[in-house]
Formats: C-alpha cells, structure tokens, sequence
C-alpha cells in the first residue's frame, strides 16, 4: 500500500458528519414502518432488506440505528419503535430462541443495553443481563474460551471466533451493574486465549481458533475468510475494535499494544480509498467485492482509542478514521434515501472461495452492521457519546 501522505482521501469535516448523519437517520425514518416491529436481514438482497424475524445472529444492528437516530433527533417515533423490538429481544431470551451462540452483545448492546442507557429501560436491562447468562454458559473451563456455536460436548464445535471480541463488552457492562465479577473474570480470560492464538505475530488474524478437548490450542482456520492463512478483513476489523474496547474496561496495556498491531497490519493491505476488499489477501486493483462494513468497524475502534492515545499517535488515529468515514460518505453511499435501503453500499457478507465453505450471501449488498457501525462512526465524530458496547 502507499503511505498515507500518498491517498488522497480527505478527512471528513464537521458538516459533512453532520449532514450524513442526518440523511442516515432519515434513512432509518424511512424504513420503520417496513420492518415495525420485525428486523432486517442480515443483508440486502439486490439493494433492499428483506424483513425477517428476531432469529438471526445480526438482528440487534436495527435496533441500534433505531436509538443512534433517537438520540440525533429526538423524535418519539424512534424511541417507541426501538423499545417495542426491547420487547422482542426479552422474549427471544426469555423463550431461549435461537441464542444456542455467542453473539449475545451483538444482539443485546445495541438493543437492550442501548434502552436502559438511554431510556433506563428495565426490560432491557433484564434482558441484556440474562443475554450475559446465555453467553456465559458457553465458557470452556478447558482452554479458557467462550465456544462460537455448536454442542459444548462435540469435539468438533471446540473453538471460538475473532468476532467474540465485540461480545466481551456485554460481559463487562453486566458485572458492573450487577456487581458479579465472574462476568469480567470470563471476558478476561477469554481475551488472553483469543491474544495468545488468534492474532498472528504480524498483527494479522484467524477468523477461526480450534482448541483441542485437552485445552491446548489446536489450529487457525478460516470459515469466511478466502482461505486459512488469508487475512479475512472483517475479521481483521473485529480484531482492531475489541481489543480497543477490552481495554476501554480493563486498562490492560496487552490489549492497547495488540489494538496497534492489528490496526498497523490492516492499514498495510488498504486500496487508495481506505475500504478493504472482502478479504485482504486482495489489494489495490483487484476486481474482488470491497467490504465497506469493516472500514465502519475500523473507524469505530480509531475514535475509541483517540480517548486513550497521546500526541501524534492520537492525532494520526483521528485523522486516519476521518480519512475512512470521509471515503465512505462520499464514495460508498446511495444517492437517496429509499425503502427498505441501508447506509453504505458495497459490503460482502459472506464469500465463497475455492478454499471456503461459504454459502454466497450478501456479496456487494448492504449489511445490516456496516449500516450500524457507519452511524456509530458519524455519532462518535459529531459528539461526546455514550457506548452501547
């Protein structure tokens, strides 16, 4: 990649923030009577969101634009709306539907924790807090992790993923309003295991860590990526912002040295316009898909770790997620507003390779994260904002 004096993508100024944040919520205006009371699709399909129920491992991204656009406009609409799918995340954890997996916080933070924030929702705090219960459930003793999917007792399920970094805060944000430490305990442990083997030397990532049954580290593997020692880029995204936020709670300096290392190796596989293609393993002039929602996740972690660096280290992060929420605004939006649309275009769910078992879903789609992190980013450099992480 060039140097980042050689891209020529601006940084994205205050009124440009404030202007696509604003379209960002109109957007999500648009689209509450299409999905009331329902969810989005994962991702779109050939532009627009087809409606699903509240089973998928991504429903809790709509909910959290929902309460991003409430607290931009303050408009009724949006709270009613938003506490109205609280409801269906309650009863998705209280009924145990479809949560048998890991990704509790990716459900429940934007959602549930989000409304009692903002709204000191105590259904939503219940609900989040038995989401916590659920996660940990799925702790390994053996090995120290928290298993993706799959039986607890199957041999072949015995793994975690890099995405289980954006689930630890669900943990943290439970024991302090319970004051049970075992939920930090498991979050901690489960990073120092997901440290120690997901993240290669070069900063790069695994998407996939096997533990043997014994609890020693088996193997990195890949189940999105394009193939195992590939460089899958939401993945690498992942890796950027939960070790940032990890350290957000914990103040660990492991986790703030491993923030630099993953986020030095992403910024070497980036095209000109700053938004990686699906997997890094592809660079500039590839005719490859992009994958615009890793470069919102990237961004979101650059604005964390700004509250926490120094001089010209805090001064390049700044700049550089300004640079990656600028090429997103300008370069990878629709030109209006539609129903059933999303934020940014150009996002890839999952890929099929030769090396992969991916089933092709969301390939140059929208997806329903990329939209939610897009605006995180937006808020975050229109304002001093609170974490629903």
């Amino acid at each position: 990649m060039e140097h980042m004096e050689s891209v020529k993508i601006q940084p994205i100024e205050a009124r440009e923030v404030r202007a696509a944040l604003e379209r960002a919520a109109a957007q999500t205006e648009m689209n509450l009577p299409v999905y009331d009371g329902h969810c989005q699709n994962h991702s779109s399909v050939n532009g627009v969101y087809p409606v699903c129920e509240n089973t998928q491992w991504t429903c809790g991204f709509w909910p959290g634009e929902i309460w991003l656009a409430y607290e931009l406009t303050g408009k009724e609409k949006f709270k009613i709306a938003a506490l109205k799918l609280t409801d269906s995340f309650a009863e998705r954890i209280e009924k145990k539907i479809e949560v048998d997996h890991h990704d509790m916080g990716f459900l429940y933070s934007p959602s549930c924790v989000a409304a009692y924030k903002l709204t000191e929702s105590e259904t939503g705090k219940k609900a989040a807090i038995l989401a916590a219960d659920q996660l940990i459930s799925r702790f390994q003793k053996k090995g120290s992790f928290i298993q993706a999917w799959g039986a607890m007792d199957d041999p072949s399920c015995y793994r975690y993923i890099i995405d289980c970094l954006l689930n630890l805060p669900l943990l943290y944000w439970a024991g302090e309003v319970t004051g049970k430490a075992e939920y930090a305990d498991i979050a901690h442990q489960h990073i120092t295991t997901c440290l120690k083997n997901s993240f290669r030397p070069d900063g790069s990532t695994y998407h996939t860590f096997y533990m043997n049954p014994d609890g020693t580290p088996s193997h990195g593997a890949t189940c999105q990526g394009y193939r195992d020692d590939s460089f899958w880029a939401r993945g690498q995204a992942w890796g950027v912002y939960g070790s940032i936020l990890s350290y957000r709670y914990t103040k660990n300096p492991e986790y703030l040295d491993t923030f630099r290392k993953a986020l030095a190796f992403y910024q070497t596989r980036l095209p000109q316009d700053l938004v990686p293609y699906w997997d890094m393993i592809f660079t500039q002039g590839s005719d490859e898909p992009r994958d615009s929602s890793s470069a919102a996740i990237v961004a979101c972690g650059l604005l964390e770790a700004v509250k926490y660096l120094k001089g010209e280290e805090q001064k390049s992060c700044m700049e550089l997620a300004r640079r990656m929420v600028g090429s997103l605004v300008r370069s990878y939006t629709p030109a209006s507003v539609s129903k059933g649309a999303g934020q940014i275009l150009h996002g890839t769910y999952s890929k099929k390779s030769p090396y992969n078992t991916c089933t092709p879903e969301g390939v140059d789609e929208y997806t329903s994260w990329g939209d939610y992190f897009y605006m995180e980013a937006l808020t975050r450099l229109d304002r001093d904002w609170e974490l629903y992480w």
